[in-house]
């Protein structure tokens, strides 16, 4: 183990350590948002919002929400199962191309599907031209663990995280399973020729031995793809991820099952990248970004984790392959916090996670 690395998860495991308390000014630009997932800024004005339960919602500059009328192949709702992220093309201004993740089939056989649309001109905004590009293989029963974060890798192709299902996670190291995968696939849904894994069952695999990808972020300064994901019962990891390597769940895990009982003696095995950072107890990081714009100058390249359990907004810096937690942001507010977005204004906005969710804007 190289010793940055031994440093990084130990001092994760301290994180409960006091930290410096930033001036929590911040601003709510909408509220009453069913179990919101996912939001992104438009170019032109207002926001897009995910909602758990199905919708797509157009949060306008005053506030105003209405609902963009979509039609998606197989939606599936159910606990976990539902509408998770919206993301925009990389050349949104002049295709008006978007990207929905979201959990599509049955109690029974269900998966993490994408779609891509492109979404209308003008208020009100309705999705045209909706097309399923990926569905996860195998199918699953049940509705947890969808993993179900997106982001665009330097070379224009698509990277999302998957779940391992819960009851599946042996399926995590299964090559010619999609199941606790990074996957990466071009625009149109195919598989690109230089990926790891192209000979097996599951080509479109990126990076292997995943629990549940909550956190999924390309730091274009760095080249660096930042990913977090949910251990069982402790063990929250913060990684770099890299084309064909294991991150080694359910082999290695710094946490224990819910029973109490052990889920690996391991660790560390060779072979297998270790975290850059882990939660103990668990904090349920729920979402990620990085950090470049004017409106926080001291924060530029800083990672920002959102979290669940643990009702808390954390900014990390990073330095010489270190990661370090800088500020405790948003913990008087006592809410479930489910993602975090940096917008081309340079704001930071999150998401509280609740059936009267709020778009809230850091000041």
């Amino acid at each position: 183990m190289k010793l940055h690395h031994c440093l990084a998860a130990l001092t994760g495991l301290l994180l409960l350590a006091p930290v410096a308390q930033a001036d929590e000014r911040f601003e709510t630009i909408a509220e009453g948002l069913h179990f919101p997932w996912s939001v992104a800024q438009l170019p032109d004005t207002g926001w897009l919002v995910t909602e758990r339960s199905g919708q797509l919602v157009y949060v306008a500059p005053d506030g105003q929400k209405s609902t963009v009328e979509q039609q998606l192949d197989s939606l599936f709702v159910d606990a976990q199962a539902g509408l998770f992220e919206v993301l925009l093309s990389t050349d949104f201004s002049s295709s008006r191309e978007l990207f929905l993740s979201y959990a599509c089939g049955t109690a029974d056989a269900n998966a993490t599907c994408v779609s891509r649309a492109q979404l209308s001109a003008q208020p009100p905004y309705q999705l045209q031209q909706v097309q399923q590009i990926f569905r996860a293989t195998p199918d699953k029963k049940g509705s947890a663990h969808y993993g179900a974060r997106m982001t665009w890798w330097a070379d224009g192709t698509l990277l999302l995280s998957l779940g391992d299902g819960f009851d599946y996670r042996e399926q995590a190291q299964n090559l010619n399973s999609h199941l606790g995968k990074v996957v990466r696939i071009n625009r149109d849904g195919s598989i690109p020729a230089d990926n790891p894994y192209t000979h097996t069952e599951a080509p479109a695999t990126f990076s292997y031995g995943h629990r549940n990808v909550q956190g999924l972020a390309y730091d274009r300064e760095r080249q660096i793809i930042w990913q977090h994901e949910h251990g069982p019962k402790g063990g929250d990891e913060i990684n770099q991820l890299e084309k064909g390597r294991n991150y080694g769940w359910p082999m290695v895990t710094y946490g224990i099952d819910y029973t109490g009982a052990k889920v690996s003696p391991f660790q560390e095995l060779p072979g297998i990248d270790i975290p850059l950072w882990v939660w103990t107890p668990s904090l349920a990081p729920a979402g990620l970004a990085v950090y470049y714009g004017d409106k926080h100058p001291d924060w530029q390249g800083d990672l920002l984790v959102a979290h669940l359990a643990g009702k808390r907004l954390q900014r990390f810096s990073y330095n010489n392959g270190l990661l370090e937690l800088s500020e405790q942001l948003l913990t008087d507010l006592d809410q479930r916090f489910r993602a975090v977005h940096v917008g081309h204004d340079g704001h930071v906005y999150v998401l509280t996670d609740s059936p009267e969710g709020r778009l809230i804007r850091l000041n």
